[in-house]
Formats: structure tokens, sequence, C-alpha cells
């Protein structure tokens, strides 16, 4: 969830640069296709990543959450049992301010931190159908492109929902969700519609630190 304490890096919005609010980063990036930015939480942090790329920002992000949130709690021999993420592979992740609140998703190519599809922000939705919807898209993505890559989701709630071919939500509909509950439709007749065979894998944080498409919001 965002916070005044936040500061946020843009890389391609309109216009790029440092903002200090949720808010205003929203309106650089809305309607920007491959937008790139990250959070931070001081202005001299993001500052430094804005003076770099995209890229080196995504890979420092990933070492940094190996290292503060992830491998100090894995044995050895946990870690070589997980081995590393396949890097031909997209991952896909879902942010919500609030519970329901403003939701958006995204998929990025797990190596180079790329994004490739970003829908949103939607009003009144939860965390967990973004990540369905994440992995749906994704899927249909992967299928159109004749892709035999690997899909990553680091929710295992929206992984059982997409085997299930059913969006499990209690959300309760509303008029100001509407488009989100017909996406959530859309979704679960392409699950029944469609035949795939992309791995759907689990991320697994403890090892590998937060999923590449990970909004930095937390």
């Amino acid at each position: 969830m965002a916070n005044k304490s936040k500061f946020y890096a843009v890389w391609h919005g309109n216009p790029p640069g440092l903002y200090t609010s949720w808010d205003a980063c929203q309106k650089a990036i809305k309607g920007i296709s491959g937008a790139q930015y990250k959070s931070y939480g001081s202005r001299a942090e993001a500052q430094r990543a804005l003076d770099g790329s995209y890229k080196a920002a995504v890979e420092a992000g990933k070492k940094q959450s190996a290292r503060s949130r992830g491998k100090s709690e894995l044995s050895s021999a946990e870690r070589a049992r997980i081995g590393e993420p396949n890097l031909y592979s997209i991952a896909v992740d879902a942010a919500s301010s609030g519970n329901p609140g403003r939701m958006e998703y995204r998929g990025v190519d797990t190596q180079t931190g790329k994004v490739l599809f970003h829908k949103g922000p939607f009003e009144r939705g939860t965390n967990n159908i973004g990540e369905f919807l994440a992995l749906v898209h994704g899927l249909a993505h992967l299928k159109k492109e004749g892709s035999d890559r690997v899909l990553y989701s680091d929710s295992r709630i929206a992984m059982g929902w997409v085997r299930k071919k059913k969006c499990g939500t209690k959300l309760v509909p509303h008029s100001s969700n509407k488009i989100l509950f017909e996406l959530i439709a859309r979704a679960e007749s392409w699950l029944r519609d469609n035949t795939y065979k992309t791995p759907v894998v689990k991320w697994e944080t403890k090892a590998w630190g937060e999923i590449p498409a990970d909004f930095g919001r937390k």
C-alpha cells in the first residue's frame, strides 16, 4: 500500500522523473505502454536509482530482497532443493491500495524486467483478483505468442483459482467495479474455452526475493 514516506522513480512515463506520491506517479504512468517505475523509502535512494537504468534498478532490487527477506531464512539444503528460477519465463503480480481498493496488475520478462502488459488501476478491487487476472492474462499472452516459457506467480490462491477455472473472490459487485467483474467473467470464459501447456509455477520468494513483477508498494 502506498504511503507518504515513499518516493517513486519513473524511467519511462509522461514525464519521467522522481515523484513524491503514488497519485502523482500514477498520473505519470497512466496509459503508458511498458511503463517503468519503482518505489523507494528515501528521495536519495530513488534519485540514485533514477540516475541509472531501470534494468539495473530491477536487478538491484531482486538482490536486496533475496538478501534481506529470503535466503537467510533457508538452509543450504533447502536452497539447493529449490534451485534457481527459470529466467526463460514471465512473472506476474498485482497490487491493491486497500482491500478493496485501487488495484492493478502486470506481467514482466523475468530476466530483463521489461513490462509485457500492465492493466489498471481498477477501482474497488482486491489483490487476489488482480493476481488471478494477471495469471490468465499471462496464459493468454504466452499462447498468443506461441511461447513455451514458464509463468511465475507468488499467489497460491490465484493459482488454485486458475486450476479451478473460477475466481473465488467474495468481493461484492458494485457500480464502481463493474468493469472488474466483466474482466473476471472474460478470464473465466477464456479458461473454459482454451487449453494451454504453459507451466504455472510458484515463485519461491524466500529463496529468490520478491517476484520481478512486484510493484514495490509493500
